[in-house]
């Protein structure tokens, strides 16, 4: 998301926020783009991946849209704790797949509960 009130024209990388958290973006903080300038930062992905995929928990009410891709979601999903935003698990796998091979960043999939 865009900070409020952000000039387009002279947007600053801090200017855009994690949808979730809310974080600004920095070149030490890993985000995924969705649609429209949504994204999501490395931390809640990790937490999202981590309840969707490894602790099987859903919390897309009927009729909820997925943050990212912008669509109605009709699988497994996960709400941002802070804010009343989803993410749909074919976001999540995606996600979690694209910043896995980013380069510039070491996250890694979740593959176990602590």
């Amino acid at each position: 998301m865009q900070r409020p009130g952000i000039n387009p024209d002279n947007a600053e990388m801090s200017d855009f926020l994690c949808d979730f958290c809310r974080q600004e973006w920095t070149t030490a903080i890993p985000m995924v783009e969705g649609h429209r300038g949504s994204l999501i930062c490395g931390s809640c992905l990790t937490i999202a991946y981590t309840e969707v995929f490894l602790l099987n928990l859903d919390a897309a009410p009927t009729g909820a849209t997925c943050t990212l891709c912008l669509q109605e979601i009709d699988a497994p999903s996960w709400k941002s704790p802070e804010h009343e935003c989803f993410v749909c698990k074919r976001c999540i796998n995606h996600a979690a797949s694209v910043l896995a091979k980013d380069p510039d960043f070491k996250w890694k999939k979740p593959s176990a509960v602590k």
